[in-house]
């Protein structure tokens, strides 16, 4: 509601297009403001709060972890870039999922495309990331890890990672409107699959049939991607690149069908 307050006349004007892109920005930008409203330490949050859980699950899993899988290399960078890569992901379904309800006055008075608001909370949640590339930064430079050049691919993965996060917004803030318990559920989905995917720990750990079943996790070609990009220096397989664009893609087109089909009867919902 806020965010509409600030469109001009001449912004009411804009092409459908434009105007999507006008409130998107807007509703990034009051998200970002309400987020850290109040705060004494404000946007130094979204750097303290990476290293704060680093230092935590370093300390729980740190000495066996490194005993049992010297593969991970360094623990620490391999850490906050998974749990980082994470918490993108969880941020953007988490939010997305209640947007649509979230925003039922604003739809019930104005007419806006209904998809800004999910796809809205994976781009917050990806502007949010971007400032935690200075906490791995900080770890990156107090274990002495250089920065290869393959850490130009970093962008490509952002953006397909919130591509990916944007389909499963868009699909879940839709069943949310017909279906309240997902948004119970999700939780513990989200519980499951971040201990089905190698956080913070390494996946030669996992019996070898459910090591064989992570190709279909794409949580698990992210990280993998990332640390490959950044702690490995290395650039990902052609196959990493092609599960990692699949999934996006994939996923941008099952929450877009679901979302579209359904979105005339979320009125009568809401």
């Amino acid at each position: 509601m806020e965010a509409t307050q600030q469109i001009s006349g001449k912004d009411a004007w804009y092409p459908t297009g434009q105007k999507d892109i006008f409130i998107l920005r807007q509703l990034v930008t009051k998200d970002f403001k309400l987020k850290y409203r109040r705060s004494a330490l404000g946007i130094l949050w979204s750097v303290l709060n990476p290293l704060l859980m680093m230092i935590v699950l370093a300390a729980v899993f740190g000495s066996f972890m490194n005993n049992r899988a010297p593969e991970i290399g360094n623990f620490p960078v391999y850490l906050i870039l998974g749990n980082t890569a994470w918490q993108l992901m969880a941020d953007a379904t988490s939010q997305g999922m209640g947007s649509i309800i979230g925003a039922a006055p604003l739809l019930k008075k104005v007419k806006v495309n209904r998809y800004v608001f999910p796809v809205q909370k994976a781009l917050f949640a990806g502007v949010n990331y971007a400032f935690s590339i200075m906490a791995i930064a900080l770890v990156m430079l107090f274990e002495g890890v250089p920065v290869g050049p393959t850490a130009l691919l970093w962008p490509v993965w952002l953006l397909m990672l919130i591509a990916f996060s944007s389909g499963l917004s868009l699909l879940l803030s839709a069943l949310s409107v017909f279906f309240r318990d997902v948004m119970h559920l999700w939780g513990v989905v989200l519980t499951a699959w971040m201990y089905l995917t190698p956080i913070f720990y390494s996946v030669t750990l996992l019996p070898d049939w459910l090591h064989r079943l992570e190709v279909f996790n794409p949580m698990y070609c992210y990280v993998t991607y990332l640390r490959q990009i950044v702690l490995f220096q290395s650039v990902p397989s052609p196959q990493m690149h092609l599960a990692c664009i699949a999934y996006a893609l994939g996923s941008l087109l099952l929450g877009y069908v679901v979302f579209r089909r359904h979105e005339h009867k979320f009125i009568l919902f809401i």
